[in-house]
Order: C-alpha cells, then structure tokens, then sequence
C-alpha cells in the first residue's frame, strides 16, 4: 500500500490491500476501497450528494451521512476524478475500471465491471452504467439514464435517452448508430450475431433487436437494469 502523506482519509474509509493513493486525494467516508485499486492526485471520493435537500455534511470533520461509496478491485481512478456519495444507496464502481483524468460520478450511480470512462466524463444522478462499456471523451450521461452492457459512446456526446446493450451511439444528443460489433467479438460472441445485431440496431426494428439480445446475453440490460 502507498498512501502519499498529503492525502486526506477520514474515519469509515476502508482500505483493501496494495491501493495507492496520490498527492491531495481527498476520501470521505463511508467508502470502501477494494484491492489494487489506485486513485490519483487531487481525487475526491465520497463527498456529499449535489442535492439541493441533501445534508452537505463535512466527513473531514466527523460529520458523516449518506450511503458512501464503493470502488471494486483493481480499478483506477485518475487525477481530479469526484465521486459522490449515494443519497438512496451507495454509489458504486464496479472491479477493472478505468476512470481517466476529471471523470465526474454523481450520486447514486452505479458503474459496471470492465467499464471505460474517458477523460472529462460527467454521469448525473442515478445513472447506470453496464459492464464493458466505453463512453468517448467528454461524454455526458443525463440522470436516471442507463447504458446498457458492452455499448459504446462517442466522445462528448450527450446522452437523454437509454442506450440498449452492445450499441454504437454518438451525437447531440446521441443516437442509435448500430451495435458496437468490435467489442462484441472481442467478447466471444459470434460475428454473425454481432453483425445481425447491428443490421436490427441500423433499421430501427425495436422487437427484433430485443430478440437478438435475450438470445445472446440471459439477462440483458436494454431496458435500463441495473449493471452486473
């Protein structure tokens, strides 16, 4: 473990093995940090929920609230990077993620395993984010919206509507572009079913694409599920 002496870590923050953790980052509990993980300069983790009803209550002080923070194994969470705590229930990052430089997490959300945040990503509230995603830099999620498992989002696009699992999507606001068929082979799915998908995505036919998507993953996220 390499904690720089500069750090701030309040009670309630508990540390797995071999985290390292850089010059100024802040962590407020309550938060759980798993092993391996590496959080970098000038990160803040765990501040309160920017809810206008919220408690904006100081951790640094012995003033803890709200439902914390969780960061899986072996993710890495780069400078400037702030996450929120959850209002309702943790706000959560899942194990393997990259978070790069000025990523923002709101409160409450929830960021699958594998996940690719692009440097200057902002995810309002209650977002939910699926395993193996990848949102292009400067991409911005409105809240309560999710993206489905293994999509892909290109940068500083705005996302106001649900993207299904495994699309390609991009623009202002973003919208349906077809599947993301590189990263569905590169997760073992056949390119004939990769390549169906993506012709189901381009002409817009909603019932087809879904039965696509229960066929190829046995609980799938199009419909805004929670990441597992």
């Amino acid at each position: 473990m390499a904690i720089h002496p500069s750090a701030v870590i309040t009670e309630h923050v508990q540390l797995g093995t071999g985290v390292v953790i850089g010059p100024n980052a802040v962590l407020l509990g309550p938060c759980l940090i798993g092993d391996g993980v590496r959080i970098g300069a000038g990160c803040v983790i765990g501040s309160p929920p920017e809810i206008v009803s919220a408690e904006q209550n100081a951790a640094w002080n012995g003033e803890f609230a709200h439902h914390g923070v969780e960061i899986g194994a072996g993710t890495v969470v780069r400078e400037l990077t702030s996450i929120q705590q959850g209002s309702t229930s943790p706000t959560v990052i899942g194990a393997n993620c990259w978070l790069l430089s000025r990523t923002y997490v709101a409160h409450d959300c929830v960021v699958g395993d594998r996940a690719t945040m692009s440097a200057g990503v902002s995810l309002a509230g209650f977002v939910r984010i699926g395993p193996d995603v990848t949102l292009g830099m400067a991409t911005t999620v409105h809240q309560r919206r999710s993206v489905g498992r293994g999509a892909i989002v290109g940068m500083s696009a705005a996302v106001v509507q649900d993207v299904p699992a495994f699309a390609k999507a991009y623009g202002v606001p973003a919208r349906l572009q077809g599947a993301n068929v590189i990263g569905m082979t590169r997760q073992g799915i056949a390119e004939v079913d990769a390549k169906e998908l993506d012709e189901a995505y381009r002409a817009g036919t909603t019932e087809e694409a879904g039965a696509i998507l229960a066929r190829l993953v046995p609980r799938p996220e199009a419909g805004g599920a929670q990441p597992v």
